[in-house]
């Protein structure tokens, strides 16, 4: 221990994708800058960044029915599913940087292509995936959707979904081929492989009990060895405090005016996967559905073909489950010791207003197995419970916060927190989350190091093409990005950009 440095220019706090797509920027726009990365766990992308413990889905707002809105005058708006596209986009070109420089070797170790599909039965729903598909297709950035009603398209396109369904309620899907499948346990651990080789410190085992505001304006972190306890003080002038759920518990701990008030509800999350070979090779895409109705946006039913260690499955769910730990490797006290003095009203308010939430998921969680089978198939109409298994993925925090809206509203999303001086930062939320790292980890640079800007804006353009620009008023720029994905990502191109509809 006594080797340590104690003091260093970046701390963050979280081996997980966000601390390492910061540390991966930071590496390239102040290389020498001294980084310290301090992990509870004993190797990288072990929590919510585990292929294990996400769907893997690229989200691109391809085929996530939740983030398209059917407004009162029957048009529908699209304007989240551009902000998560083109934050998507901004993950694909840095990534791109990192395979073209050789700092990681292959970008198919990560990402991989695959159809984004959305699909839903009945004809409300058919109404509405027809009006989604013509005001997405009519964008730049959703060239090349497909929409169909057709029974032979749809056995075409998802075998598995078709076979056995009866031909009586109208159905619909539409169909993209630049969807991806994302594996950002590999990911993470690629980026923290890559920042070891520029000399980043990488101590894992390591608890932040307490973080604190030094004199001089840095901060001092109290980091205990969980191994032996062995309890060292290291400071920092910024940290990033990336910790999945428990970072609230960490935002809390520095005293920030910007922390107060907030607060946090955990929802875990429930998969069927089926590896059985004969039955994964009959579906290739991920289909996204229709949530329950008053289930949470982060419960959208989706079948998804995942490639985990050179090994194709199939995820189903997900299932919402209930836990008060923030952690899948957290404790049962979480949630109550979250609860302080000044986001007491938030939370308790919050409480009042989700009781139709709280009671959802106490039905999920009481679910038995059969019952998710009946679920399944509404997606795969003959499956069969011997060719599923149930799988525990991550923890969830939602964030609870005071709005315009009211207090204690419950946030879907993914946030950053800063303090007024830009000298910490915390990361709270959910989905998006890992498919947006990039976008947000650039409005972290941003928010806390603002005097370095204009000298780190070559090298931002360099590794972000978009960098400043909205790529939906540059077409000739998504083109050029498109390209350079197949190229780089070796990603599925745009064979045909006219949009194509069969009813």
């Amino acid at each position: 221990m006594g080797n340590r440095q104690q003091a260093t220019d970046v701390i963050l706090i979280g081996a997980g994708i966000m601390s390492a797509t910061l540390g991966a920027l930071l590496k390239e726009l102040a290389p020498d800058w001294n980084i310290t990365v301090l992990e509870r766990r004993s190797t990288a992308g072990e929590e919510s960044s585990n292929e294990w413990n996400n769907a893997g889905t690229g989200h691109a707002s391809l085929c996530e029915l939740n983030y398209t809105t059917e407004k009162p005058d029957g048009s529908i708006d699209i304007s989240k599913a551009i902000k998560v596209n083109e934050e998507f986009r901004v993950s694909q070109q840095f990534w791109s940087y990192l395979v073209k420089k050789k700092m990681i070797k292959s970008a198919r170790d990560f990402i991989v292509s695959l159809p984004h599909m959305s699909f839903v039965q009945g004809e409300k729903d058919v109404k509405f995936l027809k009006k989604r598909f013509e005001a997405m297709s009519a964008n730049p950035l959703f060239a090349g959707m497909e929409y169909s009603e057709e029974h032979a398209k749809l056995n075409e396109w998802i075998p598995l979904m078709m076979k056995d369904r009866s031909a009586g309620k109208p159905i619909a899907a539409t169909k993209i081929d630049s969807g991806t499948d994302v594996n950002f346990g590999s990911l993470t651990r690629l980026l923290f492989d890559h920042l070891k080789r520029k000399k980043v410190d990488l101590q894992y085992n390591r608890n932040v009990d307490d973080i604190k505001r030094a004199g001089d304006g840095s901060w001092q972190l109290k980091v205990r060895n969980t191994q032996n306890g062995s309890v060292e003080r290291l400071n920092a002038k910024f940290v990033f405090i990336g910790g999945g759920g428990g970072s609230l518990h960490l935002l809390q701990k520095t005293g920030i005016a910007e922390g107060k008030g907030i607060g946090g509800f955990p929802v875990s999350g429930i998969f069927m996967v089926c590896r059985k070979p004969e039955i994964v090779a009959r579906h290739h895409a991920k289909v996204y559905g229709k949530a329950p109705v008053g289930a949470p946006p982060m419960s959208v039913p989706h079948l998804d073909t995942r490639f985990i260690d050179g090994k194709e499955s199939l995820f189903f769910g997900p299932f919402a489950g209930f836990s008060p730990k923030f952690l899948k490797f957290g404790s049962m006290f979480d949630l109550i010791t979250s609860v302080k003095g000044h986001n007491l009203v938030t939370m308790t308010s919050a409480g009042v207003k989700n009781v139709p939430l709280t009671t959802y998921l106490i039905k999920q969680v009481m679910l038995s197995k059969e019952k998710r089978m009946e679920a399944l198939r509404d997606f795969v109409p003959d499956a069969k419970s011997e060719d599923w298994e149930l799988l525990v993925a991550g923890q969830r925090v939602q964030i609870i916060k005071n709005t315009p809206q009211g207090k204690g509203m419950l946030q879907f999303g993914t946030e950053v927190i800063s303090a007024a001086d830009g000298s910490v930062a915390a990361l709270l939320g959910a989905s998006p989350g890992a498919s947006t790292a990039v976008s947000v980890m650039v409005e972290v640079i941003q928010k806390c190091f603002p005097g370095q800007l204009q000298e780190w804006e070559p090298k931002l353009r360099e590794m972000i093409p978009s960098y400043g620009l909205k790529l939906m008023d540059n077409p000739e720029l998504i083109d050029q990005i498109d390209t350079a994905n197949v190229e780089v990502l070796g990603l599925a191109g745009k064979s045909d950009k006219k949009v194509k509809q069969s009813v």
